[in-house]
């Protein structure tokens, strides 16, 4: 029973690590979401995504995440602002801004904080009853 337990934390321990990075990422999206385009034509800072992908660890004999790859988000078009007095501002006075929605960074930000929990509740639980398991034994 506890090696099932410790496959559980080790499952959970990888959402962790996944959810940790895409954390990061939003983190970086955010901080560079007012970072205008350095000179005219120039392409501003463009939003990343993560994927996630499924691999079979045989050693624990269940399915851990991992990070497939962290890639440009190019679906979406830059906007635009005027600001006339920017140095990476066009003849008309227009500055591309990067493809960073702050709120949708929000809310992906508050999913993946509410994974990591999870996991972390997971990991939890599992200790738990592994002590659970241990006094038992002793007595």
């Amino acid at each position: 029973m506890s090696e099932q337990l410790f496959s559980a934390m080790s499952i959970s321990a990888s959402g962790m690590r996944a959810q940790s990075t895409r954390i990061r990422v939003i983190s970086e999206n955010i901080a560079n979401s007012d970072t205008a385009a350095p000179t005219p034509g120039e392409k501003p800072y463009t939003r990343q995504r993560i994927t996630f992908r499924n691999v079979l660890d045989k050693e624990v004999q269940g399915q851990k995440v991992k990070v497939d790859k962290i890639g440009q988000d190019t679906r979406e078009p830059y906007p635009v602002k005027f600001m006339p007095d920017h140095p990476g501002a066009d003849k008309n006075g227009y500055v591309r801004m990067p493809n960073v929605d702050p709120l949708i960074e929000t809310m992906d930000m508050r999913e993946a904080q509410r994974s990591y929990e999870a996991n972390l509740g997971m990991i939890d639980q599992s200790r738990t009853m592994i002590m659970q398991t241990i006094d038992l034994l002793r007595r």
